[in-house]
């Protein structure tokens, strides 16, 4: 799975994208609420961990999501 950090504009806010191995869309949400039904991606549990990640990430660089 790929993360990648979506830098808004005006009233726009930040968006967080998470990507399959095929680089499909599975989930876009705002980087500053948490992701609901996490479950859903095999990420239960780790919310604290996905929040750092988030916290860390740059803007428009697509990283492998390693948590």
């Amino acid at each position: 799975m790929y993360i990648i950090k979506v830098k808004g504009k005006a009233k726009i806010p930040d968006y967080i994208q998470l990507r399959d191995e095929h680089f499909v869309l599975i989930a876009y949400f705002r980087a500053d609420r948490p992701l609901k039904n996490i479950e859903r991606y095999g990420l239960a549990g780790k919310e604290e961990a996905l929040a750092e990640v988030i916290q860390n990430l740059e803007f428009g660089k697509l990283q492998k999501l390693e948590i």
